[in-house]
């Protein structure tokens, strides 16, 4: 007896295959277990950056520790309870909190470098499908990508705000071509190695059935590069927010992270705490882009092919 074109015992596996995988689902008690543990392992390990924060402070301190001009003391390692507790203080006299200004700074930062970073991973993107096709374009064009990694991001900037500046574009989209120079070559390198990490195979089963390009690259070519993607967007994501703010540097964008770094590090040595709290939120800033990638990457892989995901 056939359901369709498949034997009975078929849908019955496929049903037994459906029961064992709910059945093997842990229960919500021991999800919440894991997050707590999850949770309490993620403190402890705050707790001991902190603990090692303060005991090198003291110890440099009490020893005079200086390597070269380098000396340990309140200025170059201040207390990071009072990094924490500057965010609370007034930035300026009869200011907004310097928390106010720097979640207003962290997102204007966060539009261009999330600009940036859909900008880069879609060329990069594109790119490795491009190159995957093609030997002869991998061998002429691939080591002027990672040439093109070589120069340095503050020699490309200014040049970036120049070439797009006066064209009637916001000022902001030269920061975020900026992050996406960052973002591409990641993307593009291994979304090259992902898709040629598909299994011979299934090409070989697409070919025979005269599969077009597209088809493959769609059904087998796709699926088997998103760990590799992944893996290179995550990387990306911290990148662009590290290219948006040394963007809006030369590009003279106000509000950003950027424009805080560099009015906060004209009064460092009066007041270093507003410094390092800029860069505590710049650092947390990278950590919403790279969690929001895992979230992204758990949805979609979960849902791609069994053998990829």
């Amino acid at each position: 007896m056939l359901m369709g074109r498949r034997p009975v015992w078929y849908g019955l596996g496929m049903a037994y295959a459906a029961a064992a995988r709910v059945r093997d689902a842990p229960p919500a008690a021991e999800r919440l277990l894991a997050w707590a543990r999850q949770g309490g392992l993620l403190l402890a390990v705050l707790g001991v950056l902190w603990g090692l924060w303060e005991l090198f402070r003291w110890a440099g301190e009490q020893t005079g520790l200086h390597i070269g001009q380098f000396r340990v003391n309140g200025t170059t390692f201040p207390h990071l309870h009072d990094i924490f507790m500057t965010l609370g203080e007034p930035s300026r006299r009869n200011g907004p909190m310097l928390i106010e200004v720097l979640r207003d700074s962290a997102f204007v930062t966060a539009k261009e470098a999330a600009a940036g970073f859909a900008l880069g991973a879609s060329i990069g993107f594109l790119i490795g499908v491009v190159l995957v096709h093609s030997r002869l374009l991998q061998r002429g064009v691939l080591p002027y990508i990672v040439a093109s990694q070589t120069v340095p991001i503050l020699a490309i900037a200014p040049m970036v705000v120049v070439w797009l500046g006066g064209r009637g574009l916001p000022s902001w989209f030269s920061v975020a071509v900026i992050a996406a120079f960052l973002t591409f070559f990641p993307v593009t390198i291994n979304t090259l190695r992902g898709l040629n990490s598909a299994d011979p195979r299934a090409l070989e089963l697409m070919r025979s059935y005269a599969a077009g390009r597209l088809a493959v690259l769609v059904k087998v070519r796709v699926p088997a590069s998103l760990p590799y993607l992944f893996a290179a967007l995550k990387i990306s994501a911290t990148a662009s927010v590290v290219g948006a703010i040394i963007g809006e540097l030369p590009a003279s964008v106000g509000g950003g992270l950027g424009n805080a770094i560099l009015n906060f590090n004209q009064y460092y040595s009066s007041a270093p705490n507003r410094l390092w709290a800029t860069n505590l939120i710049a650092a947390t800033l990278g950590i919403a882009f790279f969690l929001a990638v895992v979230v992204a990457e758990r949805i979609v892989v979960r849902r791609a092919p069994e053998n990829v995901a």
